[in-house]
């Protein structure tokens, strides 16, 4: 089942064009996974993740978020959390069943406003590395990254020595193809993020925020499916106050600390990442 290769699907919303992958065996049983990366992500960075549930019997899908990835970019540049949602609630309508919704970071947000937001639309949700009060110095230590860059990289070597500045815990890759997936070569030859700029940058050249602490709150107190907070012990974007406020909007949820990992949390440790989910799916019967 390691084998397993995805088949890629494209949908269209009111912004455009969303594709993303469907992964499964022969015999998938069970609700349906669906990941979302974070801000500045592709639907690649769920692959190992995804290969593994999928190996498990699930049917799971990974998403280009709009301006991501092989997505559309939002012709009006619109990255507001209302049409991340609206884009989310066009591929659910696509599902025979409600899914268990997973998202890191920005793909959380997302997920947290369409379970709270619109009832019956999840069976279950996990929030990796991500609650409604979260750390502003860690969201200013991302931004930083993401504008840090917009003139792009001379090479595949500039691009890992960026990501392993960011994020030095992480062993920098000595095989440089699979940042292919995160950047796109420009005909001035240098390569550049695989989003649209707009998503960062608004257009009167100040930083956008996708965070809305009100709206979050409001729609996590209206979560009442089975919770799963993961949070990278590491992580400077989730501390131990802000889980604890987000059980008190969610009393309901369980908690996972993958101590080993930082913000990424899937991809600085994959392994204890998909424990947690097992662990959970299997707690609640999912």
């Amino acid at each position: 089942m390691n084998d397993i290769q995805p088949e890629t699907i494209v949908m269209n919303t009111a912004g455009g064009q969303i594709t993303g992958d469907r992964w499964s065996g022969p015999t998938a049983s069970g609700a349906p996974i669906v990941l979302l990366h974070g801000g500045g992500q592709t639907r690649h960075s769920w692959d190992r993740s995804a290969r593994a549930l999928a190996a498990r019997g699930r049917e799971v899908y990974t998403i280009d978020l709009r301006g991501h990835g092989d997505s559309s970019w939002a012709p009006d540049a619109d990255y507001s959390i209302d049409a991340f949602v609206a884009d989310l609630l066009v591929v659910l309508g696509t599902l025979d069943a409600a899914p268990i919704l997973v998202g890191a970071s920005l793909g959380g947000i997302t997920s947290l406003c369409a379970t709270g937001e619109h009832p019956g639309s999840a069976a279950a949700l996990v929030m990796v590395d991500v609650v409604v009060d979260v750390e502003p110095e860690g969201i200013g230590r991302i931004q930083d990254f993401m504008t840090g860059h917009m003139d792009g990289f001379a090479s595949l070597d500039e691009v890992a020595d960026a990501v392993a500045a960011y994020n030095p815990e992480r062993r920098r890759p000595r095989n440089l193809d699979g940042l292919k997936k995160n950047v796109r070569l420009h005909d001035d030859g240098r390569w550049y993020w695989h989003w649209d700029p707009a998503f960062i940058i608004s257009s009167g050249n100040e930083p956008r925020r996708h965070t809305d602490p009100a709206r979050l709150g409001a729609a996590a107190r209206e979560v009442t499916v089975p919770t799963l907070i993961v949070r990278g012990g590491k992580s400077d974007v989730v501390s131990e106050a802000g889980v604890a406020s987000m059980l008190e909007l969610v009393p309901h949820a369980d908690v996972a600390d993958v101590s080993a990992a930082g913000h990424m949390v899937a991809g600085d440790d994959n392994q204890v990442f998909a424990a947690a989910i097992d662990e959970f799916l299997a707690a609640h019967d999912l």
